[in-house]
């Protein structure tokens, strides 16, 4: 694998790094689809800042608002006192993102993780409804910090902890249990069960599609059940949009075309734009009973992200031509990732441009991964055990350079697949 000098970052820096374990480069560039080494060598971004850049690297509208906001003084740092450039992006959400969807929401603005975002939704549904016991699910992803960790599934992220991770009943996820096992159902029946054992819940707490824990994509069918099993138990539903939202699945938040509608939506990564930090909790109205201050933080709203995040929404959702030109590469994607998968004799996990092959073999898929590195192509793994190669390149990738990736995980999958699994019959 290629490798650069790191003496610097082993000496200075935290052990804890992971990346760049991965992909062992020093880079110093990156546009659109591409990010390059200090020597010049491209590659192709998969990675995406694991969905922070689903509009690419340095889009050119939001980098020059941008420069000159920081140019003119604007406003860096606000707390979160009125400024104009919160104003504006306040205005524009409204009317390209709500208004249009016929959703009425108070934006919060939390610390800028998805984590904040999520630690804000937790704490709101107790407080609203007066209860601790949230409801989770298998193979979910929610953050590091200890309210988002509590809901997190992976056991190597929940041991950092340190402490007991409480008041979370962990459901499984729909297909846990194969097809044939309708775990909604089983969920209403331990709640009806006054001896079912699990506590009445402050909020039941769900991603459209589990982007850490395996591209595992819910129904909206199932979603659907799990909403109303949470209005018939006085929970809050929550869902978790961070990374599947903001055009991941084709459309701005993932569960668009699933008529649900959500107490609480969670948002970070991508909401900016071009990978600034940034996060929302969206409230009901009527569920943001907050006392002023009562949640806050010392980076609650941050004015640079204000101002690429709204040139984002201007550029990309006042009409439908972002959403359809993502729907045709999610299903370019499918198609080319699917004859992948059959070749092999695996299957493809995850919705839209979130999607992956299910290796079953977590030292296969990061030998894959790495073999991708090596010819250009920077790409992880996610689910439990590592298994799942996870293509989450920017939703603005150009179709050549797009191909162009496709066929060095193809050609990476050949490389280390082949010597393992038989052809498909028919070739």
């Amino acid at each position: 694998m290629t490798t650069t000098d790191h003496s610097t970052f082993d000496r200075v820096e935290s052990q804890v790094r992971s990346y760049s374990r991965s992909f062992p480069k020093l880079f110093n560039k990156a546009k659109g689809a591409t990010i390059f080494g200090e020597d010049g060598r491209e590659y192709i971004d998969f990675l995406a800042g694991c969905s922070s850049l689903n509009y690419g690297h340095n889009d050119p509208d939001m980098q020059a608002a941008l420069v000159d906001y920081v140019t003119s003084d604007g406003i860096a740092h606000g707390l979160d006192m009125f400024t104009d450039a919160k104003e504006k992006f306040l205005e524009a959400y409204e009317e390209i993102i709500l208004k249009p969807r016929g959703m009425d929401y108070k934006l919060m603005f939390t610390g800028p993780t998805g984590a904040n975002a999520v630690e804000a939704a937790l704490k709101l549904a107790r407080k609203v409804t007066g209860r601790t016991n949230v409801i989770a699910f298998t193979n979910g992803f929610h953050g590091m910090t200890l309210g988002a960790l509590a809901a997190t599934g992976n056991a190597g992220k929940r041991n950092g902890g340190g402490v007991p991770l409480n008041d979370v009943y962990r459901a499984p996820f729909d297909g846990y249990f194969g097809d044939n096992v309708d775990t909604a159902d089983m969920l209403e029946q331990m709640l009806d069960d006054p001896s079912g054992g699990i506590d009445a819940p402050a909020a039941i707490l769900v991603e459209p599609v589990q982007g850490e824990g395996g591209l595992n994509a819910a129904s909206g069918e199932w979603l659907r059940k799990i909403e109303k099993i949470a209005r018939k138990h006085g929970a809050l539903f929550i869902l978790d949009d961070i990374q599947a939202g903001i055009g991941r699945t084709g459309t701005f938040f993932s569960f668009e075309d699933y008529g649900l509608d959500p107490d609480i939506i969670t948002q970070a990564k991508s909401l900016s734009g071009m990978g600034l930090p940034f996060a929302l909790t969206l409230i009901k109205p009527e569920h943001d009973i907050w006392k002023p201050a009562e949640h806050n933080g010392t980076f609650r709203g941050n004015n640079h992200a204000f101002v690429t995040a709204r040139v984002a929404l201007e550029k990309f959702w006042k009409d439908e031509a972002f959403s359809k030109s993502v729907k045709e590469k999610a299903a370019h994607l499918r198609k080319r990732l699917g004859a992948i998968a059959e070749r092999y004799y695996l299957s493809l996990r995850g919705r839209g441009m979130m999607l992956g092959i299910n290796t079953d073999d977590g030292e296969a898929a990061s030998e894959i991964c790495a073999k991708c590195f090596e010819k250009g192509l920077i790409i992880e793994t996610s689910g439990g055990e590592d298994e799942v190669v996870k293509v989450l390149c920017p939703l603005t990738i150009d179709m050549a350079q797009f191909d162009k990736g496709l066929d060095i995980i193809e050609d990476a999958f050949e490389a280390v697949m082949a010597k393992n699994a038989p052809r498909a019959a028919a070739e």
